[in-house]
């Protein structure tokens, strides 16, 4: 087993634990629901998930570096980096919708080379190594390789988008209305619930105009396995472009037109 493989396997185990944490706070009355800097919400289910997660991870990998949202970056001497998010999806988590995941990428030289999108509530989970295929795992059954659709005509695709307070706060809501007057059905199934859709064929495209490297950088290499992409809005595959578009390949180009005519993103001070 290569070191990729190993990892995942790694990834797949620690996000098994930190969901067992997670569903200790869910649904409970009274969770204390912080507000960060930038407004979005934080609970202890968040910084406890992701402490656990580093934990593991720098016992079996003292050398690998650490990007996750919540705490300061551990830098590292491996050339891998993992880059957390232990709850993609806080405000779903917190009114108690089951549409949150954790998501953990793993990063070799600067590529995206593993993800794990786990689902704990939903007891499902979607991953990927490079070179070894997409893989969707429902409760007990046993994990199924899993491929984008090959819908080529936009008109027929079924589009995921997160809630509309960012496309307005960062000027881009005429982009999305652009592409929901294209497609067939679109609906609002957003952070990584939507994108893993489009990697287990029950969407063609899911969109967000505002994402953090820990938000988009396991669902790279998960896209990519499954057949499609998961890239920025110029079509390029970052952690770093600040938005974020899953696509089957026959829609890719169309899509990507209609989102490089959007505003750009607010400079950050």
């Amino acid at each position: 087993m290569n070191a990729v493989s190993q990892r995942l396997n790694t990834a797949l185990s620690v996000a098994a634990d930190a969901s067992e944490l997670i569903l200790q706070h869910y649904r409970i009355d009274g969770l204390l629901v912080e507000s960060k800097s930038d407004e979005s919400p934080v609970t202890i289910a968040d910084r406890g998930a992701e402490l656990l997660i580093r934990k593991q991870l720098l016992e079996r990998y003292p050398g690998d570096a650490i990007l996750g949202e919540e705490f300061p970056s551990v830098p590292g001497n491996t050339g891998f980096r993992w880059i957390i998010d232990p709850i993609d999806g806080t405000k779903a988590f917190v009114h108690g919708v089951p549409l949150f995941g954790t998501l953990i990428g793993l990063e070799f030289d600067g590529r995206m080379v593993a993800g794990v999108c786990r689902f704990p509530a939903m007891d499902e989970v979607v991953y990927a190594a490079e070179g070894s295929g997409c893989w969707w795992k429902i409760r007990d059954m046993a994990p199924r390789q899993t491929f984008v659709t090959n819908t080529d005509n936009i008109r027929q695709a079924r589009l995921m988008f997160t809630e509309p307070t960012h496309w307005r706060q960062t000027n881009r809501f005429d982009t999305i209305v652009r592409v929901m007057d294209q497609v067939r059905i679109a609906r609002g199934w957003g952070d990584c619930y939507g994108h893993a859709m489009v990697a287990t064929g029950r969407a063609e495209i899911a969109i967000d105009p505002l994402m953090s490297a820990w938000d988009i950088a396991a669902l790279i290499p998960i896209l990519r396995e499954a057949g499609g992409s998961c890239t920025d809005w110029q079509g390029k595959e970052t952690v770093t472009g600040g938005d974020g578009v899953s696509v089957v390949p026959a829609l890719k180009a169309e899509v990507i037109d209609i989102l490089r005519t959007a505003p750009a993103l607010p400079v950050k001070p």
